[in-house]
């Protein structure tokens, strides 16, 4: 019998949809909610495989995942790299990789970060060439922090003048600027297992409850194949098996805006009933795949796997399914 452990937070719809979805799958598979104590560091998890969707806010879950790992437990989405990335590498990633990205620059926080002084900070020139920032992204741009998920501490900025109100209130937070893009349409979408994409048009400007868009026109299918392929690019270099990918598209381009989502939204009353059955499902059917198809440790960073030499990731096998709905590379 192989178990799957299911470690989430405050969600209420996706992890028993889940579970029991996966204990409809397969009688050599079963799945529960994970239950942890004190972690032994010599003591398996009870989980051959775990799906995690809190350890991002608990750091404790962190660790035991990384000891769970150590032990032979598959964990999706591998919690090393995930402690690893951040949304400016992803950005720079996507940009070797030929995705269409947003021009961006980092930039170091506005306050010392704890512990240091301006000494600690020698190395920095100061002050910054802004107008070389400002020329390299332009007006509107997005200041928002390099790492984290959400929408906190993200501002618009029109100007010079609000980019730097809005940088004095960033205090210690290492953020970015990236170039604002004035779109057309705007989709979100999932990619599981690095196999299957489900576009979702998606409104980042409605409110948070309606911002999965139904009853929109089909997308172009030039446009809808390069958007697959970009996810499928993006989630294979990075590894992640559960994730989402945002691309706002302007003349028919898709840009990457957001693709580090490693514990995407996937409640039901958020996305709607049609994209809550299809990533229930594929979650479901990715998770028995992989526990029953053998596990192992995770390869380290396989995005270097794509950069060095100038290899390119794998491109996108056949896919089969419905347009505008879910597409699997088969």
């Amino acid at each position: 019998m192989k178990r799957i452990g299911i470690l989430f937070g405050m969600e209420n719809s996706f992890p028993p949809a889940l579970l029991s979805r996966v204990n409809e799958m397969s009688a050599d598979v079963r799945a529960e909610f994970v239950k942890i104590g004190a972690t032994d560091m010599e003591v398996p998890s009870r989980y051959d495989l775990i799906i995690d969707r809190i350890s991002h806010d608990i750091p404790y879950y962190r660790a035991f995942l990384k000891n769970a790992v150590l032990h032979g437990a598959i964990v999706i989405n591998n919690p090393f790299w995930w402690s690893a990335d951040d949304k400016f590498f992803n950005y720079a990633l996507g940009s070797q990789l030929g995705v269409a990205v947003p021009k961006t620059v980092l930039l170091p926080s506005r306050d010392h970060p704890p512990d240091t002084t301006s000494m600690s900070m020698r190395n920095l020139i100061y002050p910054l060439d802004w107008d070389e920032v400002f020329r390299t992204v332009g007006f509107p741009a997005f200041l928002k922090p390099h790492s984290g998920g959400g929408w906190k501490h993200v501002y618009r900025v029109n100007n010079e003048h609000e980019f730097f109100d809005a940088y004095n209130r960033t205090g210690d937070l290492v953020m970015t600027l990236q170039q604002g893009i004035e779109f057309d349409d705007y989709v979100r979408c999932y990619c599981i297992g690095r196999e299957s994409v489900r576009i979702m048009r998606y409104d980042p400007r409605s409110a948070h409850e309606g911002r999965y868009v139904t009853g929109a026109p089909p997308l172009d299918p030039v446009l809808e194949k390069r958007i697959i392929a970009d996810c499928l690019t993006l989630n294979r270099a990075l590894g992640y098996d559960f994730n989402t990918v945002e691309f706002a598209i302007r003349g028919g381009i898709p840009y990457a805006i957001d693709f580090l989502n490693p514990a995407p939204d996937a409640d039901l009353n958020s996305v709607g009933p049609e994209n809550f059955a299809w990533v229930v499902n594929a979650v479901a059917e990715m998770a028995v795949k992989r526990v029953t198809g053998g596990g192992g440790i995770p390869r380290e960073y396989l995005w270097s796997e794509f950069i060095a030499g100038g290899v390119k990731p794998p491109a996108p096998a056949k896919r089969t399914a419905s347009r505008g709905t879910g597409r699997k590379a088969t």
